[in-house]
């Protein structure tokens, strides 16, 4: 078993080379879903049916189909209509279209749980359309889902090691080749889990910290 390790250790520049890639994955997915959830959240708040109504079509799609075959539906499928993209582009396709609907929702909640008298208030001073959304209601609406997001993004560190089906060089991807190459599954996954604890609880203190900077801009 120690030489197991040993031989994981042996390999540790694929390794950090697959670690940094999913960081790189998870880094632009986040920033990237965040930016779009943001943009679709005022749809889902439309008084325009229509507009509302196809802003949770499309969420509801995202929430309901499974992570692998909606990779499996942009790498394979979108080449039949002429549309061709790399591993990589359609990895972070997939992340970015799958994440921002959660991320819509999950602002929306935030959104509605708002004092609708601050956002009359704001109505009355004269905020309407695209000021009232940016001045008034999303500082408010982040600050209140700074740990649903953060959980979020915790859910894209998981649904990255999915990429590894079409052959993003990804951690698990460098991880289950090192395993077929040395027939080492229990060292290499194991190590596999390690690393992405470890990603995940820096995200888990990152949020703590700005959930607390949050409560203290609100008292």
């Amino acid at each position: 078993m120690i030489n197991d390790f040993m031989t994981i250790g042996g390999q540790w520049p694929d390794i950090w080379s697959g670690f940094l890639n999913t960081l790189m994955l998870v880094g632009i997915a986040g920033v990237a879903s965040l930016m779009f959830g943001v943009l679709l959240t005022p749809m889902l708040m439309s008084t325009r049916a229509g507009v509302a109504r196809a802003a949770n079509t499309f969420c509801d799609a995202m929430r309901c189909v499974p992570f692998l075959l909606f990779v499996y539906v942009i790498y394979f499928a979108l080449p039949s209509m002429g549309i061709r993209l790399s591993n990589w582009s359609s990895g972070v396709l997939a992340l970015v279209l799958y994440n921002s609907a959660y991320m819509a929702v999950l602002l929306k909640g935030a959104w509605q749980d708002l004092p609708v008298e601050s956002i009359e208030s704001a109505r009355a001073f004269g905020f309407h359309g695209f000021n009232l959304v940016r001045r008034i209601i999303l500082p408010p609406v982040l600050m209140r889902a700074i740990p649903s997001l953060g959980n979020q993004l915790i859910q894209i560190v998981k649904d990255s090691a999915f990429l590894s089906i079409i052959a993003v060089t990804e951690l698990t991807s460098v991880m289950n080749a090192i395993q077929s190459t040395y027939f080492i599954p229990f060292a290499a996954f194991l190590s596999a889990v390690l690393l992405y604890w470890v990603l995940c609880l820096c995200i888990e203190i990152m949020t703590s910290i700005l959930t607390r900077y949050a409560e203290e801009r609100r008292t």
